[in-house]
């Protein structure tokens, strides 16, 4: 699918799972239990060992059924790595002009990680569709409801400091969508096997957003 389809998914779901453990065992199991809570855009950070392995794995396990992406992208290496093994959009969390400009020779969504002006702008201009700001929580909604005055074209993703309390907040300042670490992906889950945690937490997080669109009446 190109990126603009893509990012259609991305703004449709309003939520983007971060799996990131210290361990990869069982991490295929996060992701079914994810999707079975209502989530279907997944992102494996390249923080977890094995991390290609992973995405090949959701891959074949959930298909089509989410957008699976790769995330803690630093350089084009890494990036082109990640797209041959199933990933289908790319996070950083730094602007990096080249893998930008590489996503977008492939046609594939980039979301580069940025936290001040300079930095969001500079990412726009080179073709990012959405800026994951980060961390999300050091400046909080009132953050990004700053930076969208001046930039109110720019797609913003806070990732950071998103609650089951803080949602709505986000949303309201103008986040196009949220992204989910771990206040979603619990690590105590991941390590004792808890998928019925995490997918009831996933199921949480939808009504969440589903209730504060009903309340904009979007």
């Amino acid at each position: 699918m190109s990126r603009h389809a893509d990012l259609a998914r991305v703004l449709d779901s309003g939520i983007v799972a971060i799996i990131r453990s210290q361990s990869s065992e069982q991490l295929v199991k996060v992701a079914e239990a994810l999707y079975e809570g209502g989530i279907r855009v997944l992102e494996v950070t390249f923080t977890v060992p094995n991390a290609l392995a992973i995405i090949a794995d959701v891959k074949k396990s959930l298909g089509n059924k989410v957008l699976l992406g790769a995330g803690t992208v630093l350089d084009t290496e890494t990036a082109r790595a990640a797209l041959l093994a199933g990933a289908e959009f790319l996070v950083s969390p730094t602007v990096n002009v080249d893998v930008i400009r590489m996503c977008n020779r492939y046609d594939k969504l980039i979301m580069p990680g940025a936290f001040t002006p300079t930095e969001i702008l500079t990412a726009w201009e080179a073709g990012a569709e959405i800026i994951k700001l980060f961390p999300a929580d050091v400046g909080g909604p009132s953050h990004i409801k700053a930076i969208k005055g001046p930039f109110p074209q720019v797609r913003i993703l806070p990732t950071g400091g998103v609650t089951l309390d803080t949602m709505h907040d986000f949303l309201k300042a103008g986040a196009c969508a949220v992204g989910l670490g771990s206040a979603l992906v619990e690590a105590k889950a991941i390590e004792t096997g808890n998928f019925t945690r995490i997918r009831d937490l996933a199921g949480q997080y939808v009504a969440k957003l589903a209730e504060f669109r009903a309340a904009a009446g979007k």
